[in-house]
């Protein structure tokens, strides 16, 4: 994390530019006066707040630091902007997300109006309408847009763009900062590089360490999968096989070996999601050959056991309730289905941690990329309800460090990401005068 000094630091460095260029071109004669979207959109990819100088006794530079510093502390995409009143409304929200290329939320201040928008995988548009609507009394400047970001602080998924990390500027700092930054670059340079360094170091550490927790569970399923298929009494050339066998069959060794490629090549823990999905389906190919070759109909592609993976694709959903959990539905192979119904637990993978032997859902947040893999499509999260690993991966930190993508309404790893103009226009279509909130076309009910 960067200390004050290190921020206003970057922010005196980069930003005075566009700021200056900002002030003199509102004040070249026959300029117009509204301020132009792309040094906005610069600015708030390098600082989370930006105040244009014709705008500046809205917020004071202080207060924009304030706010910019909570914002980054908290490492959420929430990006402010406070702008004159005689601002162009029309389409600004839009066109604001466009000129800045970022998934995130977007709250902006046009003179004494407010309102905000936001990409829905970081906040859903009913959640915005609601935030915008609660500050929407709030005729101080500093306290609706603080109220407004730390409602949102709350609620928003993602992270941080990561210029903001490595330095980001801020447009509140005044010209003279340059010269301050000159006396103290020496002294306070050298001691934030290494907090970064460290702070980085520290995090590259706990992502490998992770990985190697999932590499021995993961190796594991693989060598598991080459025995299965090394004990598979098929031959491509066998009398009475067909284009259809000898296509499972290929499938199966190509996942396998794929499988095998992909865990070599992983760096982070949410790369560990490819390969157990590619197991996945390589099992499913057995299924489908096995089925071909005793002449039975196709089977329903199903997700694995959710007991263990290994046991290959499930053949039932049955009701099934952990020790001090609720009940839900989960998929279970034949042997398991047997189990639960005479009364016995099912046999449940169990991985190694500091507190010995445990089910893979209560032992640790690296294990979510590796069921994700085996039980995408949307149904994780309903399989783990009120476990270890389920509590985890509902947060929206948890993406920053596993990656996402396993089924949480907008719980994806989007937030921070640059898109460029490729995102979801509607989101950011009303507001201002435009109809209902910017936050999703939320008709009526107040904006501007």
């Amino acid at each position: 994390m960067r200390t004050p000094l290190f921020r206003g630091l970057m922010r005196s460095l980069i930003v005075p530019v566009i700021a200056a260029a900002a002030v003199f071109t509102a004040g070249a004669p026959g300029a117009h006066a509204a301020t132009d979207l792309t040094p906005v959109a610069e600015a708030l990819r390098e600082d989370p707040v930006y105040v244009d100088p014709a705008a500046s006794d809205q917020l004071a530079s202080a207060d924009a630091e304030a706010l910019a510093d909570k914002i980054r502390d908290a490492d959420r995409p929430v990006f402010v902007a406070v702008l004159p009143a005689d601002q162009p409304t029309e389409n600004l929200l839009r066109n604001l997300r466009t000129e800045t290329g970022v998934t995130g939320l977007y709250a902006v201040r046009v003179g004494d109006r407010f309102d905000a928008a936001a990409d829905p995988v970081v906040l859903p548009p009913r959640a915005v309408d609601n935030l915008v609507t609660s500050v929407q009394s709030a005729g101080d400047p500093k306290a609706q847009l603080n109220d407004f970001v730390d409602a949102a602080l709350r609620d928003v998924n993602g992270s941080a763009p990561s210029g903001w990390r490595d330095g980001g500027a801020g447009e509140t700092v005044d010209i003279s900062g340059l010269i301050a930054a000159g006396a103290v670059l020496a002294a306070g340079g050298a001691t934030a590089y290494a907090l970064v360094r460290r702070n980085r170091r520290r995090h590259e550490e706990e992502q490998r360490a992770a990985l190697e927790k999932l590499r021995v569970v993961v190796d594991e399923d693989i060598t598991a999968f080459g025995e299965e298929l090394d004990c598979l009494d098929f031959h491509p050339a066998e009398r009475g096989a067909d284009d259809a066998m000898r296509a499972d069959y290929e499938h199966a060794l190509d996942a396998y070996d794929q499988a095998k490629r992909l865990m070599d090549g992983a760096r982070r823990p949410e790369d560990v999601k490819a390969v157990t999905q590619a197991l996945a389906d390589g099992r499913f190919s057995l299924t489908e050959l096995a089925a071909r070759r005793d002449h039975r109909p196709l089977p329903e592609r199903r997700p694995p056991c959710f007991f263990d993976p290994r046991h290959g694709p499930a053949v039932a959903d049955e009701t099934w309730t952990p020790p001090a959990g609720t009940a839900r539905e989960v998929p279970v192979c034949a042997a398991d289905r047997t189990r639960l119904a005479e009364g016995r637990d099912p046999v449940v993978r169990e991985v190694d941690t500091e507190d010995g032997r445990r089910p893979y859902w209560d032992a640790g947040p690296a294990y979510g990329p590796w069921a994700g893999g085996y039980f995408g499509g949307g149904i994780l999260p309903g399989l783990l309800i009120g476990t270890m690993l389920g509590s985890m991966m509902a947060t929206p930190a948890y993406a920053a460090d596993y990656g996402a993508g396993y089924g949480y309404e907008g719980g994806g790893y989007e937030g921070g990401d640059v898109s460029g103009a490729d995102f979801d226009g509607g989101a950011f279509d009303g507001g201002f005068g435009d109809g209902g909130f910017g936050g999703g076309g939320f008709d009526g009910g107040g904006g501007f």
